[in-house]
């Protein structure tokens, strides 16, 4: 199977007028989408579990301008597209913006 994570992306849009980023308590943070993970060959939920928390520290990041968060996770099948691909094909007629694939050993 394929294991599918998604993240929800977060930037700082507390720009001060001298030029400088507020962080802290002056931050504000805007939601700006996500993006899709693929890890190949999971076999089952419980190994699905163990590659989402093996791989967070590779998937999330935060600064004072930009954070990244796993908000969750599927299985699908191994050949089977990602919500995303799909809605790229059914709209777009290709896939210009695939998962990003990860390997976990």
């Amino acid at each position: 199977m394929k294991l599918v994570i998604l993240t929800q992306v977060w930037e700082n849009y507390a720009w001060r007028e001298d030029g400088t980023l507020g962080v802290g308590d002056e931050a504000y943070w805007k939601a700006k989408g996500g993006d899709e993970y693929v890890v190949r060959g999971i076999k089952n939920e419980e190994e699905a579990t163990m590659a989402v928390m093996a791989l967070r520290d590779e998937i999330e990041t935060a600064n004072d301008g930009y954070m990244e968060s796993v908000i969750g996770w599927d299985l699908i099948g191994e050949a089977e597209l990602t919500e995303f691909e799909k809605s790229q094909l059914e709209y777009d007629g290709s896939i210009m913006f695939p998962a990003k694939e990860l390997v976990w050993a």
